[in-house]
């Protein structure tokens, strides 16, 4: 006997229209999704307005972007953003970046508000037995590592380059382990006419003749420039650390006597040398080793008043104009100022009396207005101020073109 399958009518009836009443509302919502997932990002934003909101993001953030697709990182490698990104993004929070024991790098990022840190490896394969910062420019830091290098660093990209200056180590009056102690003077600067870094230094031979030599980082050469030579060299005991600021590189004596003296300046552009008087100081045994700064866009110097036991800040309002220096006064008795503020507050770091040690928020009256605590804060550690950027080196630009050459010739 054949068994038939047997259904109810009503439950038929219900069944399909149940499943009539469903279908337009699964429809409809596929639609949706359809018509969802056909819109991206680019029909609701245009290109140039995704390139305006980009040029908003602060540089630390900026980098992690790069993964959203490949045109947001085709937009942000490019070198052209890049450069304006650094010049027009919102002032990055200056940096205090430094060395503790010799292996490791401290990067502290300050502001008003917070202060936070991170700590780095140095872009070695092998620990050295010693590396020290030398100056930052444009996102760039330069340090020393021995037996014989220079490392120019990015810390955002991650980029590096080694720099080799033995063929100067053989005609060296004193051989030193460590590079300060080497060269008479040195700097790390930007050429912005020719878009080139440049690690200028000053050296003497053993026959007690001065000479001058930079790498061009453009060309990965060294150039001797000799002719350029002041005779201000062997005149003071100068501070071989230099600074540059406005496009030229500044050395300033270890000790200021009076303000007859003078802060030298190796300009980039031109390759010569020109002085600028140092403020009013006071009598030689009152004041500490004097040291140059960037601070509000503006030239500084400071050193510690051991009479007053407060440092003293030396501020040029003007570049070049001796009658803008401005004097501020801090109640500690070492304090490396970092920045100013556009309100007018000074950050740095440093020690009071009471043997406060960290980073400070002073106002220009000299009131401490924060202190910064749980941070390191090694005093007599070399650092540098530092500002993050996407920028590439001239000479990893070429080398990007000539692969894509390259590439372009194999297809």
């Amino acid at each position: 006997m054949n068994c038939e399958k047997l259904s109810n009518p009503s439950m038929d009836k219900k069944k399909k229209r149940k499943h009539m009443g469903n279908k337009p509302k699964e429809e409809s919502t596929m639609e949706k999704k359809k018509n969802h997932k056909s819109k991206s990002i680019y029909d609701i934003l245009s290109l140039e307005l995704i390139h305006i909101v980009l040029m908003r993001v602060p540089i630390r953030h900026l980098a992690r972007l790069k993964c959203v697709s490949k045109l947001w990182y085709s937009l942000i490698s490019d070198p052209d953003f890049a450069e304006l990104h650094f010049h027009h993004s919102p002032v990055a929070t200056n940096a205090c970046f430094f060395i503790e024991n010799e292996a490791m790098v401290y990067f502290i990022y300050l502001d008003d508000n917070d202060a936070s840190q991170k700590v780095m490896s140095p872009p070695f394969k092998k620990k050295p037995s010693h590396f020290a910062v030398l100056g930052s420019c444009r996102g760039f830091i330069l340090s020393y590592r021995d037996p014989h290098f220079l490392v120019v660093w990015n810390l955002l990209t991650g980029f590096s380059k080694r720099i080799s200056y033995s063929h100067i180590v053989a005609r060296l009056k004193y051989y030193v382990v460590r590079l300060p102690y080497k060269f008479h003077l040195y700097g790390f600067g930007y050429d912005a006419s020719q878009d080139d870094y440049l690690v200028v230094v000053a050296w003497q031979d053993k026959d007690d003749h001065y000479h001058l030599d930079y790498l061009s980082l453009r060309t990965n050469s060294w150039i001797n420039l000799d002719a350029a030579l002041s005779n201000l060299l062997g005149s003071y005991n100068w501070n071989p650390p230099g600074l540059f600021f406005n496009g030229t590189i500044h050395w300033v004596p270890s000790v200021l006597e009076a303000y007859r003296d003078v802060i030298l300046i190796f300009d980039l552009k031109e390759r010569t040398f020109s002085t600028l008087s140092a403020p009013e100081q006071p009598v030689k045994s009152a004041c500490s080793y004097s040291i140059l700064a960037v601070l509000g866009g503006c030239l500084g110097l400071y050193y510690r008043n051991y009479d007053s036991r407060k440092t003293e800040i030396w501020v040029m309002k003007e570049y070049k104009v001796h009658s803008t220096w401005t004097l501020y006064q801090i109640p500690c008795e070492v304090f490396q100022p970092v920045c100013f503020y556009s309100h007018g507050d000074i950050i740095g770091r440093g020690y009071t009396f009471s043997d406060k040690r960290g980073y400070f928020i002073h106002n220009v009256r000299g009131d401490l207005l924060k202190h910064f605590k749980n941070l390191c804060c090694p005093i007599r550690r070399a650092y540098a101020v530092y500002t993050e950027s996407l920028l590439p080196l001239p000479s990893d630009i070429k080398d990007k073109d000539k692969k894509n050459k390259r590439k372009e010739n194999c297809m």
